[in-house]
């Protein structure tokens, strides 16, 4: 996220905490798709991390894009720690471990997210070469420990920093050392919502399967294919995962905001300081455990909205939802993940089938299967099928829904050729991470180190 609001709007009740999420409800025709992709800033010349401060630098590399895009700084106690297109289409953010995310804009067809994306990643490439930066496309970091690991000077990411050790085993890790790709989609109605939520959380592990690249940590072979997955296993459960609540036919918005009421808080920003709150749910906020901590006290709209940025399930609810579960990769896979989720999402006859074939998967089910995929990938069971099984249909529902779309691109091809990377994933029946161990233990010889090069953007 690249700028925390700061709407100053008072709530008054639980209900507009409700009503703020229904307000999300949009007409199809404006449904849009907005892909968010991070990746790993390290030196050409030794493989190593980029800093925040210095010549070549992350900080740099965010004053030559405001350069090249003229767009707007975002300040946090003094450091640049983000930037944003002025009319709201699009942001650029560092995440905690100096991971380089772009946020894109809310667009209406994959052509555009993707020539979108090949944009930003020529511009940043132009401002980061003569610094001898270049960027790498996998979903966790292969080579540096968290020590190495560099810090952004980002006031939620102190406070993070601070947490996450008190509510599991690798918060930190989560942080510091994974990238992700994401897209966030519309909902039309809260029936909408409900069967978008339904669908895509039972689904999210195998986009975990099908996405998983992080099979190094530390410069070796860490016996998984997503390390990215696994460290979600256990990263402050209170507020990850899976939510069981969603599976139900009778799932509402304000069964996510109960759910959120009681989910410790992260911070409040006033007068642009960060207060560190930590100790108190949303729910205990509203009843005025703040009064006499910070000046002002009084819980507003814009502090509802950061704390729904806080929360992680596997599907994230705001006034869209995010889906979460794949790590990062190349750039042909940064159009891969919002293909495959618009074309099950956005499509009533491709909802309906991916409905149908999830209706029997009970919320253990899923689970049992999340914990498999980090260590099996495709290889995991579910049920009598194998994961790779159900994948090819799902998959396969997924061309269906982007076919009957229809949105062309210049050469009169639809949507559907982003695809390709999940098919090629298929057909061979090896992920991204089998192929970079296969490379491993073959032509790179047991070493990490040319992952910078093959896998750079």
């Amino acid at each position: 996220m690249a700028r925390d609001t700061t709407d100053q709007t008072p709530i008054r009740s639980v209900s507009e905490l409700t009503e703020y999420l229904d307000a999300g409800s949009k007409p199809k025709e404006r449904h849009r798709i907005g892909t968010e992709h991070e990746k790993f800033a390290f030196f050409r010349a030794d493989n190593s991390p980029v800093p925040y401060f210095g010549d070549a630098s992350i900080s740099a590399l965010l004053s030559g894009m405001r350069e090249k895009l003229g767009w707007e700084e975002i300040i946090d106690a003094g450091h640049v720690i983000g930037l944003a297109e002025p009319h709201g289409m699009g942001a650029i953010s560092i995440e905690p471990g100096g991971q380089f995310e772009l946020s894109g804009a809310p667009l209406e067809t994959l052509h555009q997210t993707c020539k979108e994306s090949n944009q930003h990643l020529a511009t940043v490439r132009e401002v980061a070469e003569p610094m001898g930066i270049r960027f790498l496309g996998i979903g966790g970091s292969p080579k540096w420990t968290l020590a190495e690991t560099p810090r952004m000077p980002k006031s939620r990411y102190d406070i993070m920093t601070r947490y996450m050790p008190k509510v599991g085993s690798h918060g930190l890790d989560m942080m510091y050392r994974t990238c992700t790709i994401q897209v966030n989609l519309d909902f039309s109605s809260e029936a909408d919502m409900r069967q978008k939520m339904r669908v895509s959380m039972k689904l999210q592990s195998l986009a975990t399967a099908l996405f998983a690249s992080s099979p190094f940590t530390e410069g070796k072979p860490n016996g998984l294919l997503s390390w990215r997955g696994d460290i979600w296993r256990d990263t402050d459960n209170q507020r990850s995962g899976l939510l069981n609540f969603t599976f139900g036919d009778d799932f509402r918005f304000e069964h996510y905001v109960e759910w959120a009421l009681d989910i410790p808080m992260y911070f409040v920003v006033r007068d642009s300081r960060y207060h560190d709150c930590t100790h108190v749910t949303f729910r205990q906020f509203m009843n005025g455990a703040l009064k006499g901590e910070i000046a002002d006290w009084e819980p507003t709209m814009g502090d509802w909205t950061n704390h729904l940025s806080t929360l992680f399930p596997d599907v994230r609810l705001k006034r869209f939802l995010e889906m979460r579960g794949a790590d990062g990769g190349p750039w042909r896979r940064i159009c891969a993940l919002p293909a495959f989720w618009v074309g099950l999402l956005y499509d009533d006859a491709a909802l309906d089938a991916a409905d149908e074939l999830t209706k029997d998967w009970s919320f253990a089910e899923v689970d049992t299967l999340r914990n498999a995929v980090p260590v099996e990938g495709l290889n995991a069971r579910f049920g009598a099928r194998s994961l790779h099984e159900i994948a090819r249909e799902v998959v396969g529902i997924s061309r269906a829904g982007l076919k009957s779309r229809a949105r062309l691109n210049g050469e009169g091809q639809d949507e559907s050729v982003f695809l390709a990377p999940l098919e090629e994933v298929l057909a061979k029946k090896a992920t991204l991470a089998d192929d970079l161990l296969m490379l491993y233990h073959g032509r790179w010889r047991q070493s990490v180190e040319p992952v910078f090069e093959e896998y750079q953007y």
